[in-house]
């Protein structure tokens, strides 16, 4: 088969998904990487011919890449993730509204366009985070203990555009990020990045029924094959507060060789613009990681 990645320049040197690409080359299929916004694309020769077999693409929440992406699957060709699964996670506000419409655990949450528009919020839904609706890899992030601090975000969002603002969680100070490749499932749990002064650690554990539950929903109600959820154990249990199309898959066993070969099974399934397809059902037997060993064991965690 013949792969277009669209690989934006932030990703350039990063393995995922840079490994991916030679892992498919190795198993003998043609790769083109094309870097939207780093470098000078003549569409009609990169969409419109359809050289490609399947397009996939790993870019920041606001880059240029997914434009290019949903211009390929209107043209009827294959992405994946299926292109209008991807702009509803990449738009915070977006997300929640669909996570809450479907009953995903999430936090409720409130959009503005200057933090101090967040000044209504009542004091009791205090801690409260603030974050850019079109936020990645934790940018921009701050976690305020009272209303009188929104003042203090007024200038470092002042070119962020929609913003949103979600009650804090009570945790532990760690989060579990859960990876799914086409329908596995794999979890690690990470230093929260709304506790810096913790000692950082990211480490496999094992996954369990109702965190696999959430996170195989979060594949259904977005129509993703490939992703990661942020989630948080907070007192009433599992909540969703990140989802991420193609994220880093960090210690995932084999996580090069796995995202290699579910690019290519899904790729082979087939997904566009003008055929409805639901997400690859998440095993029964969903696959969690031994905390001890780093092996991965199948769990009847669904």
């Amino acid at each position: 088969m013949r792969f277009c990645f669209l690989v934006e320049e932030h990703y350039r040197n990063d393995g995922m998904p840079l490994d991916v690409v030679r892992r498919l080359r190795e198993w003998g299929h043609e790769v083109d990487v094309l870097r939207p916004g780093g470098s000078l694309l003549d569409l009609d020769t990169v969409v419109r011919a359809g050289r490609h077999d399947a397009w996939v693409l790993k870019t920041v929440s606001g880059g240029p890449g997914l434009g290019l992406l949903e211009a390929a699957a209107s043209l009827g060709l294959t992405t994946v993730n299926d292109a209008r699964a991807i702009r509803p996670v990449r738009d915070k506000a977006q997300a929640a509204v669909l996570a809450a419409h479907h009953g995903l655990p999430v936090p409720r949450t409130w959009a503005a366009a200057d933090p101090l528009e967040f000044a209504p919020i009542p004091d009791a839904w205090y801690p409260l985070v603030v974050k850019p609706a079109d936020g990645s890899s934790g940018r921009a992030v701050h976690l305020l203990e009272r209303p009188d601090q929104l003042a203090s975000l007024a200038e470092e969002f002042a070119d962020e555009g929609l913003l949103i603002a979600q009650p804090y969680v009570p945790n532990s100070g760690t989060d579990l990020k859960v990876y799914c490749a086409d329908g596995e499932l794999f979890a690690t749990e990470r230093t929260s990045p709304l506790h810096p002064h913790h000692p950082h650690r990211e480490q496999p554990v094992a996954l369990s029924r109702e965190v696999a539950e959430v996170a195989a929903r979060v594949g259904e109600v977005y129509g993703l094959d490939l992703y990661g959820v942020d989630v948080l154990l907070g007192p009433d249990g599992p909540v969703v507060v990140d989802v991420n199309d193609f994220p880093s898959f960090r210690q995932v066993p084999d996580a090069v060789s796995k995202v290699a070969d579910a690019v290519l099974r899904l790729a082979r399934a087939g997904s566009c613009w003008s055929a409805v397809r639901a997400p690859r059902a998440v095993a029964v037997n969903a696959v969690a990681v031994n905390a001890v060993a780093g092996t991965a064991v199948a769990v009847n965690a669904l």
